[in-house]
């Protein structure tokens, strides 16, 4: 009788002990997901943050090329009125 129950308890404890595992395992994967999830969304807004506060090079090459051209702009129509009055 004891050998028998000892044959079945076995393989019960295997299966339990395997069905543990996977639920652990899903778990764990869930888990990594949300966080990956969670990374990558402040990974985003970090960037945005950082777009939003510091101009790129491209960008502050064109706004001093638009200043110089307002600035000689301003200068061509001072000498202007200048020689004409």
């Amino acid at each position: 009788m004891e050998k028998q129950i000892l044959q079945l308890l076995i393989p019960v404890i295997g299966l339990v002990s395997g069905l543990i595992a996977t639920y652990v395992s899903l778990q764990n994967r869930a888990l990594l997901a949300e966080v990956r999830r969670e990374m990558a969304e402040m990974e985003t807004r970090l960037f945005e943050k950082l777009n939003g506060k510091y101009v790129r090079s491209q960008e502050c090459a064109l706004r001093e090329a638009l200043v110089l051209e307002r600035i000689n702009a301003l200068a061509e129509d001072r000498n202007r009125i200048a020689a004409g009055g």
